[in-house]
This record gives C-alpha cells, sequence and structure tokens, in this order.
C-alpha cells in the first residue's frame, strides 16, 4: 500500500476537497486525484464518487477516516518527538474566535519587536496535544484545572451587551432588553444570567431573536443592526473602539477565564516566556 496515496486520501477526507488537499500537499490536484486512484485500484474498491459538485466520500472511506486521522497523526508524533525545536520559534494553539478578533490584529507588534522570531498560531477549538513538541502553548477558555498542565491565569472573561449604533437611544437600560432581539450564540457557554442577575431580571424574561453558531457571526449580526448580542472584552473591544458598537454599563464575570496552558513537564523557552509577557501586557492594557 502506497503511503504517500494513504496520505492524500486522508487530506482529502479532513479537508474535503482536491483543492484543499493539494494545497497542503504542496502538489497539484492531478497529483492527489491521481494518489486516490492508485489507492482505489490496489483496494479494488471506490473511496469517493465524483460528482460535478466534487469527491463525495463513499461509506467505506467514511469508515477509514477515523482511522486514517489518528494514524498520521502519530506518525507526525512520533517524527515531532526526535526533532529538536527550534531555538527561535513560538507555536500556540488558539481558539478560532479569539485568534481571529483579538489576537490577529495585535500580532504585529510583537512579531515587530521580535524580529528574529518565528511565531506560528493554530486556530483550532480542539485542545492540542501538549506532548507534542510542535506546540508550545494553548490559549484557552476554562477554570484552569486541566491535568498534567502548567496553566497560567490570562484574563478573567467578562460579559455585556453590545448593539448598534443605532440602537442607543432605545437602549439605555436593562430593562429596554425587553423590547430588543436578542442575537444568541448556539455554541456559547455564557449564559444572559451571568448579567441579567446583577440588574434584576432573568434569561426568561428575554425576548426571540436570530441564533448562529459562532462568536463571531453574532458580534456581526449585532454590528449589522439584527438585535443585541451578550459579549466579552477581547471579542469586541475593537469594535466598540471604532464606534461600530455601543454596550451597556457592567461588565460581570463569568465562571470562565482565558489561560496560557502548556505541558507541567515542559520547561518554558525563553521566546514562549516573551510571547508570554507580551500576551498579558496586551490583555491588561486591552480590559482596562
Amino acid at each position: 500500500m502506497p503511503l504517500v496515496g494513504l496520505r492524500a486520501v486522508e487530506a482529502v477526507l479532513r479537508l474535503g476537497s482536491l483543492n484543499a488537499a493539494a494545497d497542503e500537499l504542496c502538489v497539484t490536484p492531478g497529483a492527489v486525484s491521481q494518489q486516490l486512484i492508485k489507492v482505489e485500484t490496489y483496494l479494488g474498491i471506490k473511496l469517493f464518487r465524483r460528482t460535478p459538485q466534487g469527491l463525495v466520500p463513499t461509506e467505506t472511506a467514511r469508515r477509514l477516516a477515523e482511522h486514517l486521522h489518528t494514524g498520521f497523526r502519530d506518525i507526525a508524533r512520533a517524527v515531532a518527538l526526535v526533532e529538536p525545536p527550534h531555538p527561535n520559534s513560538v507555536a500556540v494553539s488558539a481558539p478560532p474566535v479569539f485568534a481571529a478578533k483579538w489576537l490577529v490584529w495585535r500580532l504585529h507588534r510583537f512579531t515587530e519587536a521580535q524580529s528574529k522570531l518565528k511565531i506560528s498560531i493554530e486556530a483550532t477549538t480542539d485542545f492540542a496535544d501538549l506532548d507534542d513538541n510542535r506546540i508550545d502553548a494553548c490559549i484557552r477558555v476554562g477554570r484552569g484545572d486541566w491535568a498534567g498542565t502548567r496553566a497560567v491565569h490570562l484574563a478573567d472573561i467578562r460579559v455585556f451587551p453590545v448593539f448598534a449604533p443605532e440602537f442607543a437611544n432605545r437602549i439605555r437600560t436593562p430593562a429596554n432588553l425587553l423590547n430588543i432581539p436578542i442575537i444568541r450564540d448556539a455554541g456559547s457557554g455564557f449564559d444572559w444570567n451571568h448579567w441579567l442577575r446583577p440588574n434584576d431580571m432573568d434569561a426568561a424574561q428575554l425576548p426571540d431573536g436570530p441564533c448562529y453558531s459562532d462568536a463571531s457571526l453574532c458580534l456581526d449580526a449585532a454590528i449589522a443592526g439584527q438585535g443585541v448580542f451578550l459579549s466579552w472584552e477581547t471579542l469586541s473591544h475593537d469594535a466598540l473602539r471604532m464606534g461600530r458598537l455601543h454596550a451597556l454599563p457592567g461588565r460581570f464575570r463569568t465562571s470562565s477565564a482565558y489561560w496560557f496552558v502548556e505541558n507541567a513537564q515542559h520547561t518554558r523557552s525563553k521566546p514562549v516566556q516573551r510571547f508570554l509577557d507580551w500576551l498579558r501586557e496586551e490583555l491588561n492594557a486591552c480590559l482596562e
């Protein structure tokens, strides 16, 4: 069985298209397609249906997918164990919303000050494997009590309602929220009651409104004037600063915080320490 062919199959299954797999593997889509055909010929079965919309995995391919993902991940981990880490690199895993709405807009300040360092950011909701030498640390949301890790507190998460400027005259008190559509994040771990109960209200009183599966979409919906969204500082700081959103007074803590999470058995390198120091300074400035 050609390993390079299995790698092509795994990439297409994981990424969903020939083009995406080709980009990751640094080859042409045609080369990926040829590898798929070789594997199918070797196995004597079809792994993909060719349609005008693209490749559609067969049921057999779907059964293979998890095992292929695990196998190539394990190979990558094995190689990482013997590869010495680059002395001037920092590799960090971070939640996509945090990376897109806050970190990426500030990262140039770190790279300009640390021009000799190579920084890489992996945006994912998955908790990175900290036994893997390719990742130095994770920025994660939670209570900081992950087994086998060293978690450095970065910032508490405080929530508050945000809305477009056109609502400014209609939203002056918490009670005004009862007459405005409420934008909800289907995947959020933050309850409206974190903000409402200190204001003697309850989430059950709130009206309906649009629901999205991602906090970034919810924020954009608020900017577009679709209603009020329960946001937090790293998510909406820049939109508030630029006047694209307004907020009601009062920012209340949730039970979650941002943490800088590392393998408890690993010694923190000087580049990672510099990144951590910079990250804490930036967050402190944002949350003042």
